[in-house]
């Protein structure tokens, strides 16, 4: 009897998610949204291969070198008059390369060639430069990275939290759910917002304390909705059947209510992800996101409200990946909805 169980459940376990996972491939713009997003993620995380003012590789006097991943000392070149290598301006002999990214700026160099800042797009800055000089494509490519850096933070770590309270509240019930869901009801009745501007712009941000005040104010929505299915799931017979094994509470929390309650988990994340893109951005456009010079697209649109009769790229390319971004997180958010429904027919 034991081994025919044991068996029969990673069996169970892979019914499940392929099925849901053939669901989730009959949404074509869900699987869609879901190839454009991962190639997002793809380039910005190799944002070095193809943004930099470094080059990928570079054979100098029969040596091998890679800028874009080791920096260099000045020396290796025969340069004692500088501190950090400027390889736009080395000198190459015939027999020497360099292999350079496709856009060769990097997200903090400024085009000293320009006369006036900000300046329109052309050949040597597709995108355009910021009031700064700054290549606009570089800092959007960059930028995408903390964003994405910050949503993923702020959606691991609120979920955590959410997760654990909810089940812990919903598992004990009584007592503990009582004053459990009385300090939710504090937390919600916060004015999230205001109060995370206020604590913002009294610390000095960075890109970790803006997750924490983000987490701190961010886990109440998953902790109701986790706190919901376990309530419903701990009176089912599966628990019982633990209870009377033996099984210890939090193994029971853990490994056998916690699997079956995750679906909203998983539904709600790509918003939640989304939802986080959007604050930071909002932030950043207050002044109060990413301290500078780091790039952000939000800091790019608070550019565009000072130049918005001058410099229109500006607002468009920020405001065009940030609505790209958007609407295929929430695309595979409904795609994703769409396959743990209960209600769709099965294949």
């Amino acid at each position: 009897m034991t081994s025919s169980k044991k068996k029969s459940k990673p069996v169970t376990l892979s019914v499940g998610i392929n099925s849901r996972w053939s669901r989730f491939k009959r949404n074509r713009m869900g699987v869609v949204s879901l190839g454009f997003f991962a190639l997002l993620i793809i380039f910005s995380g190799t944002a070095e291969l193809w943004s930099n003012s470094k080059p990928v590789y570079l054979q100098y006097q029969g040596r091998h070198y890679f800028p874009f991943l080791i920096d260099y000392h000045p020396t290796e070149f025969g340069r004692e008059d500088i501190f950090i290598m400027d390889y736009q301006n080395l000198e190459l002999n015939h027999t020497d390369f360099a292999l350079w990214p496709l856009n060769p700026w990097d997200p903090y160099q400024s085009n000293s060639a320009l006369d006036q800042f900000p300046s329109p797009p052309t050949k040597l800055n597709i995108f355009g430069t910021d009031d700064r000089g700054r290549d606009v494509f570089a800092r959007i490519l960059y930028g995408f990275r903390y964003t994405l850096a910050y949503a993923l933070g702020v959606w691991i770590l609120s979920y955590s939290l959410g997760i654990v309270f909810g089940a812990i509240t919903g598992y004990r019930g009584g007592v503990v759910d009582i004053l459990g869901m009385r300090m939710l009801e504090i937390f919600e009745s916060m004015p999230t917002l205001l109060l995370l501007l206020t604590m913002i712009s009294i610390f000095s941000p960075s890109i970790y304390l803006l997750i924490g005040f983000s987490v701190l104010f961010g886990w109440m929505s998953i902790a109701t909705y986790v706190r919901a299915e376990f309530l419903t799931l701990r009176k089912r017979e599966f628990v019982d059947s633990a209870r009377v094994l033996g099984v210890s509470p939090w193994r029971i929390v853990f490994f056998h209510i916690l699997p079956n309650a995750l679906t909203p988990v998983i539904t709600f994340s790509p918003f939640m992800v989304a939802g986080s893109i959007l604050t930071l951005t909002n932030m950043d456009y207050l002044g109060l996101g990413l301290p500078p010079p780091t790039p952000s697209w939000g800091e790019l649109l608070g550019q565009a409200q000072k130049y918005i009769t001058i410099a229109e790229w500006l607002v468009w390319w920020p405001s065009f990946f940030l609505v790209l971004t958007l609407v295929l997180l929430i695309n595979i958010g409904l795609a994703i909805r769409d396959a743990f429904d209960s209600k769709t027919s099965p294949l």
